[in-house]
């Protein structure tokens, strides 16, 4: 059997996500899925428009092309309802701008089912086979699904051993907030967006947690994989 996304990840493979439009159509988005290169889609409702309907046929339209969706929700502070996210179709979330460890705790335990979190069962629109029953699903569920967390300040970066909890797949980096906040804070030693990759890098040696960047383009990927970032995000070349 093929590894699913989570698994790839945890094995330390180098992934590529696409970034789509929640209103995509669907030639626009069968020419992205045709790509060899495209391992997942992410879109984005934190800075774009977003609705559970559109989220549901999004998921729908992307799962007919065997692809996972991975979905960034709109606040930290949502948190809480990752649950709810995943019961519209999703196979991942990112939850943007965490800084702190209860908000990380936070996210596992409403991103897993039992005896990893606490999300609730439910959801006709959930990905994957429900027919075999809760238990069985949670179980499939907690080895598929993956879950982000965004690095989005220095104090993130500096935090990154502690923010990666069992079951955080990624730390992604948001580097336009990032480098505003080294810009205006500042920090002895990290003094790029790339110093503060290295540092967290270096820092999640050892653990089950990978590192995302947002490098936007194939052309620069080798420079972060020198680094040692294993998980990309870019826009379609198409």
């Amino acid at each position: 059997m093929a590894a699913n996304l989570k698994q790839k990840i945890k094995r330390g493979e180098q992934v590529v996500g696409f970034g789509i439009r929640g209103d995509i159509g669907r030639d626009a988005f069968k020419r992205i899925a045709e790509l060899d290169a495209c391992d997942f889609v992410f879109t984005d409702s934190q800075h774009s428009p977003y609705s559970e309907d559109r989220l549901v046929g999004l998921a729908g339209m992307v799962g007919e092309f065997d692809l996972p969706l991975h979905f960034r929700i709109k606040h930290t502070r949502n948190t809480y309802l990752i649950g709810n996210y995943l019961d519209l179709g999703p196979s991942g979330i990112e939850v943007p701008q965490v800084a702190t460890v209860a908000t990380a705790e936070e996210a596992v335990a409403n991103f897993y089912y039992l005896p990893q979190g606490v999300r609730s069962h439910g959801g006709g629109a959930r990905v994957g086979d429900t027919s075999n029953g809760p238990q069985a699903y949670a179980d499939w569920w907690n080895q598929y699904g993956v879950l982000w967390l965004q690095v989005e300040s220095v104090a993130a970066a500096t935090s990154a051993f502690s923010l990666a909890r069992p079951g955080v797949d990624c730390l992604s980096f948001g580097p336009t907030d990032l480098q505003m906040d080294l810009n205006h804070r500042g920090h002895p030693h990290l003094k790029s967006v790339d110093d503060c990759v290295r540092h967290v890098v270096e820092a999640l040696q050892g653990t089950d947690t990978a590192v995302c960047f947002r490098n936007g383009t194939a052309e620069s990927r080798s420079r972060y994989a020198d680094m040692g970032v294993r998980v990309f995000l870019e826009a379609p070349p198409v």
